[in-house]
């Protein structure tokens, strides 16, 4: 007997996706840092998006009605609760890309510090009926990682550096004991911002010295860890540590020590700025309130480094011999500014260009509206 079997296909079949942007990977820096903020640094999947692409997770939907009611709920895992959104689709026979809201648990975003999966499990309603329910894993990545660049679905590279602002942390209630350190030194007796720079030019120079001298106290040492284990070709990351992280472990690389020393900056109210070259960062800041001139400092130099590595020419590790501890500060100090200088002036052009891996970004209001501390 020949049997015959019909398969009969729904033309209003509506397809759920999950789809998790940067190449499956999901960062606490980003979620954390833009919270609070309207900014879409890394761009939504499609220009004609529904919902908020700054949860990092996405669905991809056929919808074949006008005015579509769509529900999605997120299942809950460790990094946030059971979620629960509604959207109108309103056009007919479009693919959608949908951001439905997360209920993020911020301080389990916070406390990761190693990349771990995480399984997000959606189920969804159109117009009443049930869908699928569609599972993926993603990849939650440590708090320390910083995403610097990412490619879009037509291969054009997007350089996100402003989220090196997040490990920029003003607010950080160590930094009140640091300052406290620091007056006790008496190079300044207070930390006045701006306040009378234009009576005396040497005022903001004197405060930032008085950073850089405590610092160098507490015994920083150069740590060149930078890569993380995330191996993609969609995204890129620079592992950061935190104000938090930097202090604890007495460990600094370029771009710790410049986030780090750009936070005291920001919080003495001197206006900071992160300056980012192929592969090192230094920090600069503005010596007067017009903002008309600027210095930059290369923070590696507060650690214990061979002064000869910096000034080969100079031999300057000989003249150390029998000078005090504050001789040797002050020197690595005006020595850090002449270096990193001429390090910008090599790249003056270049850093002001937009090109990716170049960068000039001040921490001030317009950059914190956008991307805000990531905090403890």
């Amino acid at each position: 007997m020949l049997a015959f079997y019909v398969y009969r296909t729904d033309p209003f079949r509506a397809d759920l996706e999950i789809e998790i942007p940067l190449g499956g990977n999901i960062f606490p820096s980003t979620i954390l840092s833009t919270a609070t903020t309207d900014s879409n640094i890394i761009e939504p999947m499609d220009s004609d998006y529904v919902g908020n692409p700054k949860s990092g997770i996405a669905i991809r939907i056929k919808n074949n009605h006008i005015n579509s009611r769509l529900r999605v709920e997120i299942a809950q895992s460790p990094f946030f609760s059971e979620s629960v959104s509604e959207f109108i689709l309103p056009k007919s026979g479009k693919e959608y890309i949908v951001y439905p809201d997360v209920i993020w648990n911020y301080q389990a975003l916070r406390d990761n510090k190693q990349a771990v999966p995480v399984a997000i499990a959606i189920k969804a309603e159109l117009n009443g009926k049930e869908l699928a329910q569609r599972l993926k894993t993603a990849s939650m990545r440590s708090i320390n990682e910083c995403p610097i660049g990412y490619y879009d679905h037509n291969m054009k590279l997007h350089d996100t550096g402003e989220f090196f602002a997040a490990y920029v942390n003003e607010d950080n209630p160590q930094i009140d004991k640091i300052l406290r350190e620091a007056l006790d030194t008496r190079i300044v007796n207070r930390f006045l911002g701006y306040q009378g720079s234009n009576v005396r030019p040497g005022n903001v120079d004197r405060q930032v010295y008085a950073l850089w001298n405590v610092l160098q106290k507490r015994n920083f040492r150069y740590s060149s860890i930078t890569n993380s284990s995330l191996s993609s070709n969609v995204v890129y990351t620079q592992r950061v540590r935190t104000v938090d992280d930097a202090l604890a472990s007495s460990q600094i690389n370029c771009v710790d020590g410049s986030v780090l020393f750009a936070s005291l900056l920001k919080a003495i109210n001197i206006n900071p700025i992160l300056v980012r070259v192929p592969g090192h960062m230094f920090v600069g800041y503005y010596t007067d309130k017009s903002h008309k001139k600027i210095s930059f400092l290369e923070t590696t130099m507060i650690g214990d480094i061979n002064m000869d590595d910096f000034f080969p020419d100079e031999k300057l590790d000989s003249t150390m011999v029998g000078k005090s501890k504050n001789q040797m500060s002050k020197l690595t100090f005006e020595k850090s500014k002449e270096y990193a200088t001429k390090i910008y002036l090599q790249n003056d052009s270049l850093i002001h260009s937009g090109k990716v891996n170049y960068m000039f970004l001040e921490i001030d209001k317009k950059t914190r509206s956008k991307v805000q501390p990531i905090g403890k």
